[in-house]
């Protein structure tokens, strides 16, 4: 499995054979079963992990107690509550699984070391970083001030995975709408054409 990650690393271009053999050993495995947790709400934020298969969804509980999903996370794609993991300080959101997962993490003191010895990876965190602003960003654009089936189009054309991967109650919460809103235009959208 470390393969996934080390390859990931490849890919980035900016990393020498060592350097991505030294970074591997400091990400360490971590299985974890559907619905468990990486990282929750309130909780220091220690790790930043490295999904190699799997799913999470990232989200914070309002004050009706109801989820409000942010973000989805699959594999070849990092994972933490950056903000946080940089200044050390209470996860404002929580990160759990939506699949059974194997995701390499770093401690945040490993991680410190880790960039005195491998400089290059700094400009592969700082490209994740900018990453996560943008898919921020995108998600503003496309999710805020929509109708239920304009934004469902919109995760069809551009986000399909999530239509195939993630349960309906947590894609509706993702989208801003009810779940019942989520099934009508689904099945508004999927419905055959009548003759």
């Amino acid at each position: 499995m470390t393969n996934v990650f080390e390859n990931y690393l490849s890919s980035t271009g900016g990393l020498l054979a060592d350097e991505i053999n030294l970074s591997a050993q400091f990400f360490k495995p971590l299985n974890l079963k559907k619905g468990d947790f990486f990282i929750r709400e309130g909780e220091i934020c220690r790790h930043i992990g490295f999904i190699v298969s799997g799913a999470v969804k990232a989200y914070a509980i309002d004050d009706e107690g109801k989820e409000n999903i942010t973000c989805f996370k699959f594999e070849n794609e990092f994972v933490t509550s950056f903000p946080e993991f940089m200044m050390q300080e209470k996860s404002r959101r929580s990160i759990r699984t939506v699949e059974d997962s194997v995701i390499y993490r770093i401690s945040y003191p490993d991680y410190q070391h880790l960039l005195g010895q491998v400089t290059a990876l700094n400009r592969v965190i700082k490209s994740v970083i900018e990453q996560e602003y943008n898919q921020k960003e995108r998600y503003m654009l496309n999710y805020n001030n929509r109708s239920a089936v304009d934004k469902y189009r919109h995760v069809l054309s551009h986000e399909p995975m999530l239509v195939q991967r993630i349960a309906t109650q947590d894609l509706a919460s993702y989208l801003g709408i009810t779940q019942r809103s989520l099934t009508r235009v689904k099945g508004q959208i999927h419905k055959p054409n009548v003759l």
